[in-house]
């Protein structure tokens, strides 16, 4: 299969790596600011590049045929117009805040653990998610994608913030540490006890094999999809 890398930063270099270990092929690695390039070399395209790129490169996919996996947080404002051009161009796309599938099984068991604890008014719930200090968006889209998953599944809570909520909002802490690539923890809290589930990333590999898979399991198909699709859960 041949690829193209929208962003070649850190991760998109570690995508290379697996990709070419997984016998694909590496037709086009676009860094930031490249704009003259033909997207149609390329069966596929994974995009890891800045919030202020990311549509921009999708839309070029879809209007191009060229099925699209999208790793990049912080564009969602016109996530929304991504689904109508898919839509549209009966094109193939692929967003997700986390291509893990470790986290991708996490999201999956917070939202369990949420149901759960929905009628134990007892407990407050909070967020923290630490990441490398070059990540430009805070919180994370992962955070914002378990934040949501809680939403979904817990009648108390409504919204999430920043660094404070109150009752019914679920507060997010962001920290940038240097050299992490990724822990998300979830607690819940009680005068009496305190439940948390937490995944921590060891390295990058794990975010790239995932989108690397996708990559694979998106060839040939058409609509709008999520990693639960790709792994067969939820």
């Amino acid at each position: 299969m041949n690829i193209a890398l929208l962003g070649y930063g850190r991760m998109g270099q570690t995508i290379e790596q697996i990709a070419i270990k997984r016998g694909h092929n590496i037709v086009l690695k676009v860094d930031k600011g490249d704009t003259n390039y033909d997207i149609t070399k390329a069966d596929v395209a994974i995009d890891f590049s800045i919030p202020d790129v990311a549509f921009g490169n999708i839309s070029n996919c879809l209007n191009n045929h060229v099925p699209v996996i999208s790793g990049t947080t912080g564009w969602l404002q016109d996530y929304d117009k991504a689904v109508s051009l898919c839509n549209e161009k009966k094109g193939a796309f692929i967003y997700a805040s986390n291509y893990s599938l470790g986290v991708n099984i996490f999201f999956e068991l917070n939202k369990v653990l949420a149901k759960m604890m929905s009628n134990l008014k007892q407990y407050n719930v909070s967020l923290e998610e630490i990441h490398h200090t070059k990540k430009l968006d805070a919180p994370s889209g992962t955070a914002i994608s378990l934040a949501d998953g809680i939403i979904s599944e817990h009648s108390s809570f409504d919204t999430w913030q920043l660094n404070s909520g109150d009752v019914t909002t679920i507060p997010i802490v962001a920290k940038r540490i240097e050299d992490v690539p990724g822990t998300h923890t979830v607690t819940y809290e009680s005068e009496v006890d305190t439940i948390t589930i937490e995944h921590v990333a060891h390295n990058r590999q794990g975010f790239a094999l995932g989108a690397v898979i996708a990559a694979e399991w998106i060839a040939g198909k058409t609509g709008v999809f999520t990693m639960n699709d790709v792994l067969n859960i939820g």
